[in-house]
């Protein structure tokens, strides 16, 4: 099916892109893409999202087993009938088993893109956090619209 084709290619881009930043740059390395505003910074993260919940790796490996259980089911019930939420399933699928690969095989997630916005300094994230948070939101989008269809 190709919503999980989508979550493949992001499994495979955001694998590739980790390994890069591993093999090219030292932990803690920054490099200015645009100064002032974008920067590849090589960092390590065991925890969730800005560092929450550190060291519960246990904890994250039942809870993305658990979601990835939940959209999987979704998607053969009902994504693969409505196209828009084939795509959020399959960006979701595929940024989970990102930073799941990264849990069971580096005992940490790689993260890299930084971004400084008007002085704030955006927490570093990476490739497959971008999917998963593009998938919510398309998920979002796609239940208020069904949510209008009904009434």
């Amino acid at each position: 099916m190709v919503y999980y084709g989508l979550a493949v290619i992001i499994l495979l881009i955001d694998q590739f892109s980790k390994w890069l930043i591993v093999h090219n740059m030292y932990l803690g390395q920054s490099i200015a893409i645009i100064p002032s505003f974008f920067y590849l910074t090589s960092i390590r993260n065991n925890g969730a999202a800005w560092s929450i919940l550190e060291g519960q790796m246990l904890f994250f490996f039942v809870i993305t087993i658990a979601v990835l259980a939940v959209v999987i089911f979704y998607m053969q019930r009902l994504g693969r009938k409505q196209p828009f939420l084939g795509v959020s399933l399959g960006l979701i699928i595929g940024g989970t088993l990102g930073n799941f690969m990264d849990r069971l095989f580096r005992g940490e997630v790689v993260d890299f893109i930084q971004f400084y916005i008007f002085r704030y300094h955006f927490p570093v994230f990476n490739l497959a956090d971008s999917s998963l948070f593009i998938g919510v939101v398309l998920l979002i989008m796609y239940l208020f619209r069904d949510g209008k269809k009904e009434r």
